[in-house]
């Protein structure tokens, strides 16, 4: 059984999220509620919970406010929440579990599948919130996960990102190559917003560290490590419009 708050403002989002529990995941134990960041903090030093599940917004604060007021977390965290696209980014970044409101309950599920009994090792979650705090207000790191474990690197030190099948090679600016257990489609996604380009379907690269671009059907492009990528054909005219706007 794993003991477990729920933090919410909402008494609705509260029940609705207990009356799913009961139904589909019974190993989950609700021992109490909070509506409140600071009833929250409160709750949580009392009770020591396995699990917490946390509101973003809230009157007195962020789902984020109360983890930097905790402190080092010994328990599991997954927040819940209506939807915030910048919320949700900082989750994706920082691999960290979430739940959309009004939750699914496969979503649900899924999540609370991924809790080991018994595991009690909660240097990497701190490490992901971590990264989750340092990007609330502006995105530096994003959590990479390799079949080791989660790998943290900074954002500006990725030089690009190579397609291969399920997995995506990372090319880091101090030569380093992590080769990641997600696909380019989900980084491409991710990292566009922040000076990346998909040039090619197995190829995303960071303008930052573009050296030239070699003419040709599609052409070409030399990066500062070295690197001569393709450039698509069917995507070169955009390419070209983000080398003019960067």
């Amino acid at each position: 059984m794993y003991n477990t708050l729920i933090i919410d403002d909402e008494s609705n989002a509260r029940n609705a999220l207990k009356n799913l529990l009961a139904k589909h995941c019974p190993e989950i134990l609700v021992k109490g509620e909070a509506n409140c960041v600071a009833d929250g903090v409160a709750l949580i030093k009392a009770e020591n919970p396995d699990l917490v599940f946390l509101d973003v917004q809230m009157p007195d604060g962020t789902g984020f406010d109360l983890l930097e007021k905790i402190g080092n977390v010994k328990f599991k965290v997954i927040f819940a929440s209506a939807y915030d696209k910048f919320a949700i980014q900082a989750f994706r970044f920082s691999a960290i579990d979430y739940l959309q409101k009004p939750v699914e309950p496969e979503k649900l599920v899924d999540a609370c599948s991924k809790l080991v009994p018994g595991d009690d090792r909660y240097e990497e979650l701190n490490k992901k919130l971590e990264v989750l705090l340092s990007n609330k207000n502006s995105f530096e790191k994003i959590a990479l996960p390799t079949l080791d474990g989660i790998i943290f690197v900074k954002i500006k030190d990725i030089m690009h990102c190579e397609s291969d099948n399920n997995y995506t090679n990372f090319f880091l600016k101090e030569g380093k190559k992590i080769i990641v257990s997600k696909t380019l489609k989900e980084y491409d996604e991710m990292l566009t917003p922040f000076n990346f380009f998909r040039i090619h379907k197995s190829h995303l690269i960071n303008l930052a560290y573009l050296e030239r671009y070699k003419k040709g059907e599609g052409g070409f492009v030399v990066m500062e490590n070295g690197a001569e990528l393709e450039v698509s054909r069917r995507r070169k005219e955009d390419f070209m419009k983000a080398l003019q706007s960067a």
